[in-house]
């Protein structure tokens, strides 16, 4: 995350499942992710354009579990 944010006071968004959350957050054109149990743990970091391919490839399907297996199309 080189000369990227540091996030802090930031609002953090959370979509949870089961007990599992992620956490969103954006500041100063960077998006970061956490995993929400751990609020001091690391922060994945990205630009805008690389969230918003991810998230349209996301939408597309492209990253489902049945496509993501060994041999699958």
């Amino acid at each position: 995350m080189a000369g990227g944010p540091g996030f802090d006071g930031v609002t953090w968004h959370a979509a949870c499942n089961n007990g599992n959350c992620v956490e969103v957050a954006f500041q100063d054109g960077w998006v970061g992710v956490r995993d929400g149990k751990q609020e001091r743990g690391p922060i994945l970091a990205y630009t805008e354009a690389e969230w918003v391919s991810f998230i349209e490839a996301a939408k597309q399907g492209r990253f489902d579990l049945a496509r993501l297996e060994p041999g699958a199309r």
